[in-house]
């Protein structure tokens, strides 16, 4: 709009605000989508377990756990952007095929017992609203399997987006348990309010390795690199992929945190032991009303359905990257039978064993929770060392802070794997 000769400056600062948003939009998703599966239904059940067992000071580790996050899966998406290959391609390339065997080895390993809890939540969660558990199983399966194959990248991916608004029964869920926000706010900068004794801090160690290796997971470190990779985004745009990434991270354990005050306001104050996610749908009725916890239980379906695409998608993804052949959303069936084949497998495997109650599910869960975290100091070695290869990245190579912050991370997240198992081994703190 111009008056006489001259044009107003708001015109072109709102275009120039209109273009970068549309930019941010044209790569928006792979970061928030990696991100909030982080939040499947085994999550679900680590953050509900953490909260009654631990209280708020869980919180305080839940703040570190989202930088941490943050920068690994930046570095992740920058590596991706800017060579245009996914991280499990390059770490084949670079480190070779046994430690790619090694690693898919023991990525499949975890993911299975991740998308396994997640089909089990889903199971039990379904009898909790009064919906037959069984055929709820195979009517999953089967409209996740046909939307994947029959659909294309675009289709998943606004699916997946769709799925991360129902998160937003947390919050409800969290307000109506009336929490003291106080208390809640205050433990992500300090722990306290709690007894700090031996064996608090035994079970603080033990849980707190658990919602690290349910929020920063080696599978997360790959689908958001092959994601991205399948998403063709182009280098000029990195700088808003980054943005999403954060801002991914930021939502992820936003909900994380209302997850953990719903279940320590509720089960912590009372002293109501729990063992699972589902659990806890049904524990803080009592406390935070009938509407409270049937939208926890809502919440606990839609994270087991996103969970079990993304963590199976994943795998679909890195065999395909770490062995060298084809597959994406973008092609047919037939043009990528190995990628959907592995992506279906996963999905009957779990069914069948969801579908034998006897199997300690929650025990699995917990395992899968320990591999994860002690996968990831590998997963980040190579992350680290790809990133901070400037014949790689060039000028996007990782900066000082970011290296360190990770490598520290990464000793930190060791010693804890390490002290856990010796914790467990020798029974301390007991």
């Amino acid at each position: 709009m111009t008056i006489g000769n001259a044009t107003l400056p708001g015109k072109g600062l709102f275009r120039q605000v209109a273009r970068r948003l549309a930019l941010f939009f044209v790569v928006f998703g792979p970061a928030t989508i990696t991100a909030m599966s982080d939040n499947d239904a085994s999550g679900v059940a680590t953050y509900s377990v953490a909260g009654a067992t631990l209280g708020y000071p869980i919180l305080f580790a839940l703040g570190i756990i989202t930088i941490l996050l943050a920068i690994t899966q930046e570095m992740g998406m920058r590596l991706t952007v800017v060579t245009n290959r996914g991280l499990a391609d390059l770490i084949r390339e670079k480190f070779g095929v046994r430690v790619s065997i090694l690693i898919f080895t023991a990525l499949l390993i975890a993911n299975m017992g991740t998308i396994i809890g997640d089909m089990s939540a889903i199971r039990t969660t379904a009898s909790l609203l009064n919906l037959p558990a069984i055929p709820s199983i195979i009517v999953l399966v089967v409209v996740i399997f046909f939307f994947v194959t029959r659909g294309n990248y675009k289709l998943t991916q606004s699916v997946m987006l769709l799925s991360c608004v129902f998160y937003l029964t947390y919050i409800i869920s969290a307000i109506s348990a009336k929490p003291d926000w106080g208390l809640a706010l205050s433990n992500i900068l300090w722990p306290h309010g709690v007894d700090f004794t031996p064996e608090y801090w035994r079970s603080y160690l033990i849980i707190g390795l658990g919602v690290l290796g349910t929020t920063i997971t080696p599978w997360g470190q790959f689908f958001v690199s092959s994601f991205a990779f399948d998403k063709k985004i182009e280098a000029r745009n990195l700088r808003y992929s980054q943005i999403e990434t954060y801002i991914g991270a930021f939502l992820t354990d936003f909900f994380s945190f209302f997850m953990i005050v719903a279940t320590a306001s509720t089960l912590f104050i009372n002293k109501i032991v729990l063992v699972s996610g589902e659990q806890a749908a049904l524990a803080i009725k009592p406390f935070a009303g009938e509407a409270a916890g049937t939208l926890f239980a809502l919440g606990i379906l839609n994270a087991g359905f996103m969970g079990i695409v993304v963590v199976s998608l994943s795998t679909a993804y890195a065999f395909s990257e770490f062995f060298g052949l084809s597959g994406g959303l973008n092609t047919s069936f037939k043009q990528s039978k190995t990628f959907y084949v592995i992506f279906l497998g996963q999905l009957l495997v779990a069914a069948v064993v969801v579908a034998f109650p006897k199997i300690n599910i929650f025990e699995l869960v917990l395992t899968t929770q320990g591999i994860n975290a002690a996968m990831l100091p590998l997963v980040f070695f190579y992350l680290i060392s790809l990133a901070s290869n400037r014949k790689i990245m060039g000028v996007h190579v990782n900066t000082k802070f970011q290296r360190s912050f990770a490598l520290v991370g990464t000793v930190l997240i060791t010693i804890a794997a390490i002290s856990t198992v010796v914790i467990s081994v020798f029974n301390l703190g007991k």
